[in-house]
């Protein structure tokens, strides 16, 4: 260990009385959690070596910063191919639509859409059903039926009808 100088400093009482009583909780001394708080602050010193706890303390902060990055890594890539789940299950219920429409039209019928629930009409956009329900609520009824039409894939414009919770083409 390092020769020690003994330096007075002046804390806000409160401060000091915080620093006995967490030294006091993890069977130390209040000079150690200095030091150790002066290593986080300054990093390594020349001439100093670093007690056991001071260098668990520098490896558990290390090793938090890069989980955190790893996980915020993941939640983007998560988000990533979430989107893309989504894409393809709007791509293949587009495909389905055109099949439908494609075989309804060589069978002499026109294609008719039903009301379908939020989670349904959700899938169709290729948004969530929160995301739907916010825009719902938000905007006025011309401005989210416009909203729907920009987002259907067929260009289909609906309208919320509160008697049924169903999700309605706008004929």
């Amino acid at each position: 260990m390092a020769d020690r100088e003994s330096i007075n400093f002046k804390l806000p009482k409160p401060l000091a009385e915080a620093l006995r009583a967490a030294a006091k909780e993890r069977n130390t001394t209040a000079t150690n959690l200095v030091i150790q708080g002066l290593h986080h602050v300054l990093g390594a010193v020349d001439g100093v070596e670093t007690d056991v706890e001071t260098r668990l303390h520098q490896i558990e902060s290390n090793l938090e910063a890069k989980f955190e990055a790893k996980l915020e890594a993941v939640t983007i890539k998560l988000a990533q191919l979430e989107g893309a789940m989504m894409m393809l299950q709007r791509n293949q219920n587009t495909a389905r639509q055109r099949k439908s429409a494609y075989s309804n039209y060589y069978s002499g019928q026109s294609a008719q859409l039903v009301p379908l629930k939020e989670q349904d009409l959700a899938w169709r956009f290729g948004t969530t059903a929160a995301n739907l329900r916010e825009k719902q609520q938000s905007l006025n009824a011309q401005d989210f039926v416009r909203w729907c039409q920009d987002r259907d894939p067929s260009k289909v414009a609906w309208q919320y009808d509160s008697k049924d919770g169903l999700y309605h083409p706008v004929k």
